[in-house]
This record gives structure tokens, sequence and C-alpha cells, in this order.
């Protein structure tokens, strides 16, 4: 299976993800522009009243009030925007597993195909050229007969001299037109026969790329047809494909970065799969802001290391499931028997100092018995210990969990 298959594939998917959640937080988006706008009207005012004359000792003491209530006003409006970012924040973590619980992961291979009716890649090519107009020719000179001279005395000579002069200003003016109308119809003619070749060359090229676009139509239907018909078969590199297929198609929040490692042994039909989340430092610290009119300072409140550790592991456990669900929910194919799963981070070990993976989940899971859990019911960290899984005593120290034996095979 190419590459660009894959990549070509994963884009158009993600997009129409991206469209969903941009939907999703539309709403959210709106609610923040509306405490905006209140802060903003909040500032406004205060500088009106700011500016405004003071009369008496009265007015002066009705306007610090005016000026203090909107200064407040303001301030808590930035606190209630930046909790409602932070709630967003926590909303997506404690709602990772349920966001993928009314989503098939399952890839429908077939609809990856591309019709042959799919619009050619370059339409401009089947736009003729525009071929030159002929040039405006300016008007052929006329003989002007002169005006008969006036006076009795030598008119007919006066005629004849006049008639010479006229008609030798008209030759010159003739000869000069035809000059003219000798460069237009040159320049006319090179300009037809640049066109000519122009138009030759891009009826050429036309029919050479629609040929190429045929063709990798042709090659990209027959390269779902192979990649389909090898993950039929089971071949391990058609399933791995598929898988980073479907992984790729998870979406997760973008603060919360997830990538995967697989790789799958069609001999015992089980998917080793490692994944990877953001490390404990760089999870949410803060559990809300405040504002403290008596200091006028906006302060967090940090989150207890109990708190940060519960969170943290509600998030990990959360990942655990869903991974697995994920996957088996998408091989319909029954491929994969089991699965071993490891979920942790990179962070520098604690005893080494060295860049590591951390494993704090370890555990395997047997399709048939999996597939028969309620998502929407479970408690991820009851289900975890149900499978018998090894799990991290405290993930934000970076203590790893013991992963040695949780393999099937």
């Amino acid at each position: 299976m190419a590459k660009s298959l894959l990549s070509v594939t994963l884009r158009a998917m993600k997009a129409a993800e991206r469209n969903r959640v941009r939907h999703a937080k539309a709403a959210e988006r709106r609610d923040l522009a509306e405490r905006r706008e209140v802060a903003r009207q909040a500032k406004d005012y205060a500088a009106k009243v700011r500016k405004a004359e003071i009369a008496d000792e009265r007015d002066r003491k009705a306007y610090e009030k005016a000026v203090r209530a909107a200064h407040a006003a303001a301030q808590q409006a930035e606190v209630d925007r930046m909790n409602s970012e932070i709630d967003a924040v926590f909303d997506e973590l404690e709602g990772l597993l349920a966001a993928t619980i009314n989503v098939d992961d399952h890839i429908d291979l077939e609809k990856l195909r591309k019709p042959l009716d799919t619009p050619f890649d370059m339409p401009d090519l089947e736009i003729p050229l525009v071929a030159p107009r002929r040039p405006n020719y300016p008007p052929e000179p006329k003989y002007v007969e002169p005006a008969k001279p006036k006076g009795f005395f030598g008119k007919k000579r006066k005629l004849e001299e006049a008639r010479a002069i006229a008609q030798q200003a008209y030759e010159m003016q003739k000869a000069e037109w035809g000059r003219r109308i000798s460069a237009l119809e040159d320049r006319y003619a090179n300009e037809l026969a640049a066109h000519e070749q122009a138009e030759a060359r891009r009826v050429e090229t036309l029919a050479a790329e629609k040929h190429r676009f045929r063709q990798e139509l042709e090659d990209h239907n027959k390269s779902i047809d192979q990649f389909i018909t090898n993950l039929s078969y089971g071949d391990a590199e058609a399933v791995q494909e598929y898988i980073s297929l479907v992984v790729e198609n998870s979406t997760y929040p973008d603060h919360f970065i997830v990538t995967h490692e697989f790789s799958f042994a069609p001999e015992t039909a089980e998917l080793r799969m490692r994944v990877t989340i953001p490390a404990p430092d760089s999870f949410p610290a803060i559990k809300a802001y405040k504002y403290v009119r008596t200091s006028d300072e906006i302060r967090d409140v940090p989150m207890s290391q109990a708190e940060i550790n519960k969170r943290y592991s509600s998030v990990l456990h959360q990942v655990a499931i869903r991974s697995l669900h994920e996957v088996f929910e998408a091989d319909r194919r029954g491929l994969i028997r089991t699965i071993s799963l490891e979920v942790g981070t990179k962070a520098r070990h604690p005893a080494t100092g060295r860049l590591d993976f951390l494993p704090f989940v370890g555990v395997s899971a047997e399709r048939d018995s999996f597939t028969e859990f309620d998502l929407s019911g479970l408690v991820p960290l009851a289900t975890l210990k149900h499978l018998g899984a090894a799990i991290s005593r405290d993930p934000v120290a970076l203590v790893a969990a013991d992963v040695t034996g949780v393999r099937k095979s």
C-alpha cells in the first residue's frame, strides 16, 4: 500500500473530523466572545466615566465608585473567560473515552476507491486558448479634389498645380497606409501561427495529462483492491497499515497529543501497541482563577497534587480503554485476536536521568471478552483491574508500572 494513499486518506478523514470538532466548539467560542464583549464594554464605560467633568464632591465620589465597579467587572469578566477555557480543557480530558463511544471506528476501504468520473485535476487545460483577434485596419485614404482657385487669371493652371499636389499627397498617404496594413497583417499572421502552435501543444498536453489522470485513478483503485485483498488474508503489513489509518483517525484534543506505535504478529494474531501521552509536567495544574478585589489581582488556584494525580490517572486509564476499543471495533474481520498494550509517556527516568518511555499501564485484552464490555457504563480503572493490568501507583511521580509478563504471547 503506497504511503501516498495513506496520507491522502488521513488528510480527508482528519479534515472531516476537524469540521465536526469545529462545530462542536462554536458555542464555546461564542460564549467566550460574549464574555470578552462584556469586559470590553465595562472598560469602555470606565473610560467614558473617567472623561466626565466632576462638578462637586458628590459627583467625584460617584465617579470613583463607578470606575471601581467597572474595573472590577472587567477583571471578573476576564476571570470568567479564563475559567471557561480551563473548564473546556478538563471537560475534553474527562470525556476522552465518551468521545469515542458513538463513533464507528471501522474504516470502509471500499469508500477509498475513486470513481472513474472523478473530476479531472487540471481543468484549465480543457479550455481552448483564445485566438488572436484580427486587427482594426485604418481606413484607406481617399483622393480629395482641391477647391477651385478664386480670381479670373490663371485659374486652370492653379487648379492643375493644386491637383498635382493633392495627388502627390494622396499617393504618399496610400503608400503609408499600405505599409501599415502590411505590418498589421504580418503581426496578425505571426500571432495566429503562435496561437496555433500553442493550441496544438495544449491539445497534446491535455491528452497526455488525461491519460496520466486515468492511469492514476486505475492505479489508485488497484492499490485499494490489493490492500483489501492483503488485509483479508491477514497480511502483517496490510494489518499495520489499516491500524495506522484507525489511530490517525482517532481525534484527541489539540492540547493533548497522543502517538501510537504498533506491530502485528500474524502467527499469534496479536497486536502489540504502545501509546504515548503527554508527560505529567505538561498536564494542567491550575484548578481555576479568581479575582481578589482587595489587591486587585487575578490569582490562579493551584490544583492539589492529589487532584492532579487523580485527573492524570483518569486520563491515562481512559486512553488505555479507548485504544483497545478503537482497534477491536475497527477490525471487523477479527484479524486481531489479542492486543498487548502499554500506555505511558516519554520523560527522563528518575533513576537514570535518561529520556525514555515510561509505561504507566500494561494490559493484554482478548477480543471476544473485551467486545462484550459496555463502554458507556464501565469505570476504566475497574476494567483495567478486571483485565489484570499492571498499573502505576503514582504516574505523576513517574513511577513506572511493571509490565513484564503482561503479554499473552
